[in-house]
């Protein structure tokens, strides 16, 4: 009898798992095996859900959630982000135009596969968000990598964006506040951005899930809110889970033109069909309920924010710039790259270091080079502060060990 075939598509074949996901899992392994681990991995708040919103998944069970619903989400919900993305945005966004999907990074696969052809072409700054160029070619396209300068705070120029165009780009994508490296554009930046969206006839993927999470004197701007060329042609991808402490809640939700937002929702409903009903029930009370809850959050990230600049500045060769939105710090360690552990061991790449750094200092970050950043490490704030303070620790006495 013949062997069967297990020969998996070939499309899979440049794509790389998520180094977020990968460093979260090592260091829950090593934490289940009894080890004493500070993880700065997971991009996911210590929080727990606010008690209004599971509150009110809690009594929806006695109306019956266990249903599906629309393939875009219930009436009631999407009327709510309607009316949300409105205000936010400065134009009127319809009930119609939004989708509700399993998260936002279920919102942006979606997207990616109804807006690319093969060969297609979506401009990425990076430092990116590891998943983009993944999803980009998982749905056929050709990401096109910009990379920005810490001088300029990791954001894409106006003139890198102008010569990164060809005739196959369809879309840029824009997170601001941006994971990994807490830029937040001003609006004078996303201004001049947008003169050159509408002289290259781009789209623009706006992910804006950590749009309510700045600081200091840091503003989110929307480039949608420009002006009617710009709302035409922009895609606001969103959600809750950052903000309202609902990461495993799953969901996430798009606006945009009537059109893209049709062809998502076909690729929806022969794909997973409904977000949970629960978990739409739950985000209703989120984003309609008391908002008390995301200031607070906030306000606690900020300290957070502050304390871990302040300590990772504080040792020798790691340069930190100030992050202004996000839960993430993202110093650069590419002096310790190439240097020898007490072990004997050379540490060839930031890969190298991360995994050193998790096995023998017991703290986890993660490498800079998943993110289009080789040299760099990710760390998430949105941790407890004895938890910055002692992974800092560790952190410092690892890297100040190396030869």
């Amino acid at each position: 009898m013949p062997a069967p075939n297990l020969k998996t598509a070939s499309r899979l074949d440049p794509i790389k798992p998520s180094i977020t996901l990968a460093v979260t899992a090592k260091a829950a392994k090593l934490k289940a095996d009894g080890f004493d681990v500070v993880s700065f991995g997971a991009g996911e708040p210590d929080f727990d859900t606010p008690d209004h919103i599971k509150e009110a998944a809690r009594a929806s069970l006695d109306r019956g959630v266990g249903k599906y619903t629309d393939v875009a989400g219930i009436a009631p919900l999407r009327a709510a982000i309607s009316a949300e993305m409105s205000r936010v945005h400065g134009f009127p966004i319809l009930p119609e135009q939004i989708l509700v999907s399993c998260g936002a990074k279920h919102s942006l696969f979606n997207l990616f596969l109804a807006l690319l052809d093969p060969g297609d072409e979506v401009i990425i700054p990076a430092p990116y968000w590891v998943s983009y160029p993944d999803m980009v070619m998982l749905a056929g396209g050709k990401p096109v990598i910009v990379d920005t300068r810490a001088e300029d705070d990791f954001q894409m120029q106006p003139e890198q964006l102008a010569a990164a165009v060809t005739p196959r780009t369809r879309a840029v994508v824009l997170n601001t506040p941006s994971n990994p490296t807490g830029a937040v554009y001003s609006a004078a930046a996303i201004a001049k951005l947008a003169e050159v969206v509408v002289d290259k006839n781009l789209l623009v993927i706006s992910d804006d899930i950590y749009r309510q999470l700045v600081y200091g004197t840091a503003k989110y701007a929307s480039i949608a809110a420009v002006g009617p060329e710009l709302a035409a042609r922009t895609i606001l991808v969103d959600g809750v889970s950052k903000t309202y402490a609902m990461t495993g809640w799953r969901i996430g939700y798009t606006a945009g033109p009537l059109a893209i937002i049709k062809a998502m929702t076909k690729i929806q409903g022969q794909s997973t069909s409904n977000a949970t009903h629960i978990a739409q029930t739950a985000t209703l009370a989120a984003l309609t309920g008391p908002q008390e809850c995301v200031e607070t959050m906030r306000k606690a990230f900020d300290e957070r924010r502050i304390a871990m600049t302040q300590l990772l500045r504080a040792i020798p060769g790691v340069d930190c710039r100030e992050p202004m939105g996000a839960f993430y710090a993202f110093p650069n360690v590419g002096t310790f790259v190439g240097r020898t552990t007490p072990g004997g061991a050379k540490l060839a790449d930031d890969v190298a270091l991360c995994d050193w750094l998790v096995e023998e200092a017991r703290v986890a970050v993660v490498p800079g080079s998943g993110f289009g950043a080789p040299g760099h490490v990710r760390l998430s704030y949105a941790c407890s502060m004895a938890n910055i303070k002692e992974g800092v620790r560790r952190l410092h006495e690892a890297l100040t060990s190396l030869k």
